[in-house]
């Protein structure tokens, strides 16, 4: 359709224009013919007149009309539990069932597409399903699909599930604008087992130290009798405890003691052995990892003044059982005379020399340490402790910051939930000027002024493998920390755990080392992707990538893998995607400016066991899901009757109408056209005989 902007009646003016100017050429006598002017004339009158209609700015409105079919989604529950404890008739049944429906769906016009637990995970068939994934999230499933169809034709959503969840939330407490239909597969009859429910134990030990480990049994089918759990490490059993097995209680708990021994990772295993008539095993073991350490690191907080932030970092470092804190204020309290592992100095050096005694004590031990710049800070001072950071400030002038992360940093790492956290942190001041990070430094944490993501630092690692350092350029982030706090039920587990890495990092591995291989995080579990990071250094400790570098890993049954990656400037971590649970250790090695340089270390990945640990299906919270959405619940045997159910909710395409709108003048063939009729009535008239 075409219109224009402007009034309809000026198309007459423009056809008058057309005319008037053909009348006025070719009104006079010529030397051709009259049926040759008439057509001379015919073709200036549609030459003029259209160019003076194109100054309307006419338009063609065009309108597209698509149609698309109603979608059915097969969400399948591809849980390790729907696979382990469904009777293999019931589950071929059931995915043989699903393959038919699908195909009957399809042969009456519904578009049907499948879903599966986890991210990416979309198989081509529903015969393809393998049964392998280690955790159950409904509500991550249904969420994503109604995420995924928003404002698409979703006739429904049919749920293969065994009702269990050990991940997330339960989705009967979600909200679902789709009808789901869910088909129950699994066992709900009580089973006679005996399983490992849970460990309790403290993450790290002092060498030395007694330590508890608490093992909650659970069982059922058993009304007499004892289990025998054992305590074992590396296949030894350290000790054997029984436990009754009374008819009235449902669960018993027992307790053992180890003494910590030699620092470094470790991993022991609870086991409860296999009883008679026990339906399943696989939920009769579990371990338990802890990190045995020499000591707690002693930590210096010294501040130039009483301020806020000194209570944030020391409530921060006092959620960790591995520091020992000291807290020092020039003036008010005496600096205890003891060896730090680690100081942190808050707007230390200060204007007027305050806390030259602490800052000579860390220089000349030199201690690890963490700078917190603030208005009373000495920056002439600071620049001259070789932090790996120059600040030139202008004036007392600040800036309002939030933090992001540099993607390019790998030394730690943050989860997906503290960088949302991090995004919800009031802005704090930092100082406005001149910061230039120096050679071998490197950007943890960039400033964002309002919604811009500068490349201005805001937490900055420097210093020499000799005396590691790092600044946060804020003495604001109290703010952060309360925060936090109030918004997730006192617990601000990310800026802790900001504060904790960094000190971490200041102290880990504080040796001249030329080549220094590390694991990203501090354990990973057996569906996480294992990375790990490394860093290179020349002769005069200077950060050199490019290198290659070979890392053996052996697991504790002395078995090894090898890996070579080459570092790169970008800091790409290592990836070694999925291993096995237990406790590895590394041994890497380089060639660098001539000479050979290693590195040891140890990783810890964590096994995940959510999927044995319950064996009675759950139909209920498939019942509830079904009923609130006007549907039923169906068995494998039934999915003739859901076929015939679906069509019967007589779902409809949806027609969707798209306006197009194009302007004429954009129209290129319009210009060859114009083009054509001018050049023919020129040729015409020089044919015959004009000018």
């Amino acid at each position: 359709m075409l219109s224009t902007a402007a009034s309809p009646w000026l198309i007459l003016l423009c056809l008058a224009v057309g005319a008037g100017y053909a009348a006025l050429l070719y009104s006079a006598k010529a030397p051709w013919s009259k049926p040759v002017n008439y057509a001379l004339a015919a073709l200036r009158f549609v030459v003029v007149s259209f160019l003076c209609f194109l100054l309307l700015s006419p338009f063609i409105k065009t309108t597209t009309t698509t149609k698309e079919q109603p979608t059915i989604v097969l969400a399948v529950d591809n849980s390790q539990s729907v696979g382990l404890f469904t009777p293999p008739p019931v589950l071929n049944q059931a995915t043989t069932g699903l393959t038919q429906l699908a195909a009957t769906l399809r042969g009456k016009g519904f578009q049907v597409e499948t879903r599966t637990l986890g991210t990416g995970a979309r198989p081509a068939r529903p015969d393809s399903l393998r049964f392998q994934a280690p955790a159950s999230d409904l509500d991550g499933l249904l969420s994503g699909i109604g995420e995924s169809y928003d404002g698409r034709n979703l006739a429904g959503v049919v749920l293969l599930s065994d009702g269990i969840v050990n991940q997330g939330r339960s989705p009967v407490y979600s909200e679902f604008n789709f009808p789901i239909y869910s088909v129950a597969v699994g066992d709900t009859l009580p089973k006679k087992d005996v399983r490992l429910a849970q460990l309790t134990y403290n993450r790290v030990a002092f060498s030395g130290n007694r330590f508890p480990i608490e093992a909650e049994i659970d069982y059922s089918g058993f009304t007499g009798g004892e289990a025998s759990v054992q305590l074992r490490e590396n296949g030894r059993v350290l000790e054997t405890r029984r436990v009754p097995l009374t008819g009235s209680r449902r669960s018993q708990k027992t307790t053992f003691l180890l003494t910590a021994g030699a620092p470094g990772k470790h991993r022991y295993e609870v086991l409860v052995q296999p009883l008679a008539g026990e339906f399943t095993t696989l939920n009769n073991r579990k371990s338990a990892y802890l990190e045995v350490v020499k000591g707690k690191l002693r930590v210096l907080l010294a501040g130039a003044a009483p301020h806020p932030d000194l209570k944030a970092l020391r409530a921060a470092i006092q959620q960790n059982d591995n520091f020992a804190l000291t807290t020092y204020l020039p003036g008010i309290t005496p600096l205890p005379a003891q060896n730090y592992d680690v100081a942190i100095l808050h707007q230390l050096p200060a204007r007027g020399g305050v806390g030259a005694d602490v800052l000579a004590a860390v220089k000349s031990r030199r201690v690890p340490t963490l700078y917190i710049v603030g208005a009373q800070s000495d920056f002439n001072a600071y620049n001259a402790f070789g932090t790996g950071l120059t600040i030139t400030p202008r004036g007392s002038q600040t800036d309002e910051v939030t933090p992001v992360l540099n993607p390019a940093f790998s030394r730690f790492t943050f989860e997906e939930d503290a960088l949302r956290r991090f995004a919800a942190y009031p802005p704090a001041a930092v100082p406005f000027g001149d910061l230039r990070v120096n050679s071998g430094a490197e950007v943890a944490l960039y400033q964002q002024v309002g919604r811009l993501k500068t490349q201005k630092p805001l937490l900055v690692l420097g210093g020499t493998p000799a005396q590691r350092q790092a600044t946060l350029l804020t003495d604001g982030s109290w703010q952060w920390r309360l925060q936090e706090a109030a918004d997730h039920a006192d617990r601000p587990e990310a800026y802790d755990r900001l504060i904790v890495r960094t000190l971490q990092l200041l102290t880990a591995n504080a040796n001249k080392k030329r080549l220094d291989v590390y694991p990203t995080q501090d354990a990973f579990s057996t569906a996480d992707d294992v990375t790990f990071g490394a860093e290179t250094y020349n002769a005069i400790f200077e950060r050199i990538y490019g290198q290659q570098i070979r890392l053996t890993l052996t697991d504790e049954r002395n078995r090894t893998r090898i890996f070579s990656f080459t570092n790169s400037e970008d800091g790409a971590p290592l990836h070694l995607g999925l291993l096995p649970g237990g406790l590895y250790r590394y041994a890497a090695t380089a060639t660098l400016g001539g000479q050979p340089q290693q590195d040891r270390g140890e990783l810890l990945v964590q096994e995940q066991q959510l999927e044995t640990l319950e064996a009675r299906a759950d139909h209920n919270l498939l019942y509830q899901l079904a009923r609130r959405s006007g549907s039923r619940l169906y068995y494998p045997s039934q999915f003739a009757q859901l076929g015939q159910d679906i069509q019967k909710a007589n779902a409809k395409p949806i027609l969707y109408s798209q306006e197009d709108l194009q302007d004429l003048i954009n129209l290129k063939w319009l210009f060859f056209l114009l083009l054509t009729l001018i050049t023919a009535e020129w040729a015409t008239r020089k044919y015959s005989g004009g000018i």
